[in-house]
């Protein structure tokens, strides 16, 4: 498996990229200490009008305290059995303070977002939490959605087994208990995978996307076994997860000259498929300091 990167290009004013999203000819953004959701142009990568998620105080420095962030990480397009279109995007939770969502519906042909929902994701990420190893902590970093699933991804930093899980729940489900309009949450079901490492370090889940019936993802690698405190990053992945059980199948990013890429990627959106087994990638990253930036890369599986 080959990961290529063709192209990189600051993204300035978006602040921690952490989950993207393509859709026809715009590119969803989040950022983990931002309160807005932007919109750029898929092609140009120039920033069009962004949708404020919530209102906040503390944004006037263009960085949320690290303390008082929701850590938005994941974002997703779907389809609710209503037949709307919306994006999802969920905190982490890997804090009180990290227990919010936001859905956001999407407006016809022109997929503009329209009002903002606010959700309260304690009740489901209570119901998460029974089914990690012990001793870990909720640290949910990526999410996908098929037509009957919302798969959410779980990264446990500083452990080799067990910790990074792909979490498996009923779309239909999961939304009615969101909405309050169902009173048990889903039932959910757990896949453990391992990752590869570099230096020792073990990867860890950071981004997913659902694209010709695959669910692509990304993972980076950071010297740290903190679930809140960054560390030094050391490179990522890129690649596929087996729905069907079986190892992951991941690729270390590099440049064309085989300089491995030392950027920590945060999310993975598919542009196309290029050929057989052939796919480009719109990945976004995080450099802990507030910078991000847009990666144009190439998979072949």
């Amino acid at each position: 498996m080959h990961a290529l990167v063709h192209r990189e290009v600051a993204l300035p004013a978006l602040p921690s990229a952490s989950g993207v999203e393509l859709i026809g000819e715009a590119l969803y953004v989040i950022g983990d200490d931002s309160p807005w959701l932007y919109r750029l142009d898929a092609a140009t990568l120039a920033a069009g009008q962004p949708t404020a998620l919530f209102e906040t105080a503390h944004f006037s420095q263009g960085r949320i305290p690290k303390h008082l962030k929701p850590d938005l990480e994941c974002l997703t397009l779907l389809r609710t059995a209503g037949g709307e279109t919306g994006l999802l995007a969920l905190g982490s939770g890997a804090t009180p303070a990290r227990e919010q969502g936001y859905w956001v519906p999407l407006a016809g042909a022109t997929n503009l977002p329209g009002t903002v929902y606010p959700l309260s994701m304690a009740g489901l990420y209570a119901a998460l939490r029974p089914l990690l190893p012990a001793g870990t902590t909720l640290n949910l970093e990526a999410a996908a959605a098929t037509e009957t699933e919302l798969l959410l991804l779980q990264r446990t930093v500083g452990t080799a087994a067990g910790g990074n899980l792909l979490l498996r729940l009923p779309l239909a489900d999961t939304l009615a208990f969101l909405h309050r309009r169902q009173p048990r949450p889903p039932a959910v079901r757990a896949q453990s995978f391992r990752l590869p490492t570099i230096e020792g370090k073990p990867a860890g889940f950071s981004g997913a996307a659902w694209f010709a019936d695959r669910l692509f993802i990304t993972a980076s690698v950071e010297d740290t076994a903190d679930a809140v405190l960054d560390g030094a990053v050391l490179g990522s992945f890129v690649g596929v997860l087996p729905l069907a059980g079986g190892p992951a199948a991941l690729g270390r990013l590099a440049w064309p000259d085989g300089r491995p890429y030392l950027g920590k990627v945060e999310s993975v959106a598919v542009r196309r498929q290029m050929a057989p087994g052939r796919f480009e990638l719109l990945l976004v990253t995080d450099d802990d300091a507030g910078g991000s930036t847009a990666v144009v890369a190439e998979l072949a599986l």
